[in-house]
């Protein structure tokens, strides 16, 4: 039959009992446990009353343990060791810092960097949200975020400039082989236009018509299926560096725009910020920036 907890003996009396088992003395367990003997005694005795069965020999030089105590002195022995390594296991994990980004500053920016941050950082485990809405720190617990915005914000946030919208038009190598590059607007008007949620084509090439392709609600979509050879994107450079050197994307037209908003890191002002969440908001500001 398993015994209800609210049928177990109190804590304090069974701590009592684990430390005089140990040391067969009142007084002993009573100075590691930072109480009077009389307090050991009294949990001890509550102990047994609770049991119904005497746990020790009282002797004039000491304790002794019964057959019983003794037995259930190995039981609650290893009970406690139990609880004593949860909880080292719980405060050795690593602090944890909530950042905020949208998902193409995740998947674009962040993953790919992760490595690094697991390197630079051990200690700290990193809780990305990705989403496009807009964070409240102190109800979602969110350390710090980046977003596009535009100046000033609130006296109540710190920021960061990380970076401007270049946007530059950017497709598979493969999608334009044989072509000249750079294409012109003639040129790159014969080939798929991919869109994003943002369709910032018209504003790029100055034409007050329609463009017409594929539309994506994100970003980083669209530019998989840039990479993919499906047809032109347009994207932040910073979002593609790293495949433009890789040679997944080639920028097919010399042509790029500068667009606000920014992209801003920010967190709400502190005066005594905490120590992961500091390094996190210096690592973000030294590895997202371009």
């Amino acid at each position: 039959m398993v015994m209800s907890r609210r049928n177990l003996p109190p804590l304090n009396a069974l701590r009592a009992f684990e430390v005089s088992g140990r040391r067969l003395n009142f007084r002993l367990a009573a100075e590691e446990l930072g109480v009077s003997q009389g307090a050991i005694a009294q949990q001890v005795r509550l102990l047994e009353d609770h049991l119904g069965q005497s746990l020790f020999l009282r002797q004039p030089r000491g304790l002794a343990l019964t057959a019983a105590g003794a037995s259930y002195l190995a039981e609650i022995s290893r009970a406690f060791d139990g609880m004593t390594e949860a909880t080292a296991r719980l405060l050795a994990r690593p602090e944890q810092v909530t950042i905020s980004v949208t998902p193409t500053v995740a998947a674009r920016l962040l993953i790919p960097k992760l490595a690094e941050f697991s390197a630079e950082l051990p200690g700290i485990e990193l809780r990305t949200i990705a989403t496009e809405a807009l964070s409240d720190f102190d109800r979602d617990q969110v350390d710090l975020a980046v977003r596009q915005t535009r100046a000033p914000l609130p006296a109540s946030f710190e920021t960061r400039l990380l970076f401007r919208q270049e946007l530059i038009a950017v497709a598979s190598p493969h999608l334009v082989s044989g072509r000249d590059l750079p294409l012109s607007v003639e040129d790159l008007r014969a080939l798929p236009l991919l869109k994003d949620a943002h369709d910032n084509w018209r504003a790029f090439l100055d034409s007050p018509g329609p463009v017409g392709g594929a539309t994506f609600n994100q970003t980083a979509l669209a530019l998989d299926a840039a990479m993919a050879g499906q047809g032109v994107a347009l994207a932040c450079r910073a979002f593609v560096v790293g495949d433009l050197a890789a040679g997944r994307l080639v920028q097919v037209m010399d042509r790029c725009r500068v667009i606000g908003p920014d992209y801003i890191l920010l967190r709400k002002r502190s005066a005594t910020p905490r120590k992961a969440a500091q390094a996190v908001w210096e690592w973000c500001a030294q590895h997202l920036a371009l």
